[in-house]
């Protein structure tokens, strides 16, 4: 039963990445140089919680592909499930820190951000938080909200319907982004893609340490992205 639902999740998670989602995707934002010289009041700081990692089978676009891919990589998918994201999770007090070192008011917002359950806001224009984050203002006294999640983490293989057509490699996707609240203008927006092969050989089960080196190598790698902008100079 549970092999059959991961079919079924993985068939939906392929088409909804070929359909790209309706949804434009944002370009990046740069933090303005004088951003840390303006007093706009406090800064919360707020994460989802982050999804398992997993394996993904890119070209594997059909129900038998997808099971053929998932049948052939089973104990590798067991051991991706496995990988902590703790780590990628630690970041909103690490950046907590920083900013508080620029002389920053922060607020660390411990509950999960549930991104679901706030309203869209249909009429965001580019460069505006497509979500309305008011009542996240109004409930813990913050004028700027910064927002860091993980999408996706864990292996990938792509292929080619049945058949696979390179290498399995450690894989990472996250998404952080500065919300001015009382306009929802984002002041900073950024996109990690991090990737990334095994050293030597990949297909060392039931362990697979050649990709779980990669994997906590892309998961430093994306932290240190995210937290570049709040670094002091």
């Amino acid at each position: 039963m549970h092999f059959h639902v991961r079919v079924w999740t993985l068939l939906i998670t392929a088409l909804m990445l070929l359909s790209g989602c309706a949804t434009p995707r944002q370009e990046s934002i740069s933090l303005s140089a004088d951003f840390f010289k303006t007093g706009s009041g406090k800064i919360g700081i707020a994460m989802p919680d982050a999804p398992k990692p997993d394996t993904f089978f890119p070209g594997a676009d059909c129900l038998l592909c997808i099971a053929a891919a998932s049948v052939n990589h089973r104990s590798l998918t067991n051991e991706v499930q496995t990988w902590p994201t703790d780590e990628f999770q630690s970041l909103k007090h690490e950046i907590q820190a920083l900013l508080k070192a620029q002389g920053q008011q922060v607020v660390l917002i411990d509950e999960p951000l549930k991104l679901k359950d706030l309203p869209d806001r249909k009429s965001a224009a580019p460069g505006q938080a497509r979500k309305d984050f008011s009542s996240l203002q109004q409930r813990n006294g913050i004028d700027r909200l910064l927002v860091i999640q993980l999408l996706h983490s864990g292996v990938q293989r792509n292929h080619s319907a049945y058949f696979p057509t390179g290498p399995a490699m450690a894989t990472l996707r996250a998404e952080a982004y500065l919300v001015d609240l009382p306009t929802h203008q984002l002041a900073w927006h950024e996109t990690v893609d991090q990737s990334r092969n095994a050293d030597g050989n990949w297909d060392e089960g039931p362990k697979f340490p050649g990709l779980t080196n990669a994997y906590f190598q892309i998961l430093e790698l994306s932290k240190d992205q995210i937290k570049k902008p709040f670094i002091a100079p």
